[in-house]
């Protein structure tokens, strides 16, 4: 499957943006989709993740509260809905897909996901 994002751009502290993920190739129908970001001179870490199959969804502490993951069927995409953005949540975000081995089964590690996209870049001004 292949993965494109977007959405990300320069936004003030406070504001809001929405991040999408679609798929090309395949359906997301027997996978995860998870979010990342990777933040200069840090590793790529988690932000949240969502089972396709049953809605399920899991965020990391730093943003749960902020941000909603979500999908859309009818378009086959993934998005990250963003609130209340912070400076420290400037990063290059990606998002990635993991074939569900079990329904609704949430994984959070980088080396769990098989697919990834490309990065875009969200950065949030003080």
């Amino acid at each position: 499957v292949q993965l494109q994002a977007s959405g990300g751009g320069l936004v003030q502290a406070g504001g809001s943006l929405r991040l999408s993920c679609a798929a090309s190739g395949r359906t997301f129908g027997s996978y995860n989709v998870g979010w990342f970001r990777q933040a200069p001179g840090k590793e790529r870490e988690f932000v949240a993740t969502i089972s396709w199959s049953i809605g399920n969804t899991y965020y990391a502490d730093s943003v749960k509260g902020r941000f909603i993951i979500f999908r859309d069927s009818a378009n086959n995409t993934v998005y990250l809905q963003m609130n209340s953005l912070k400076p420290e949540d400037t990063a290059v975000y990606y998002c990635a897909a993991d074939r569900e081995t079990t329904r609704g089964l949430l994984r959070v590690g980088v080396k769990s996901y098989e697919y990834w996209g490309q990065g875009t870049l969200v950065t949030v001004s003080s």
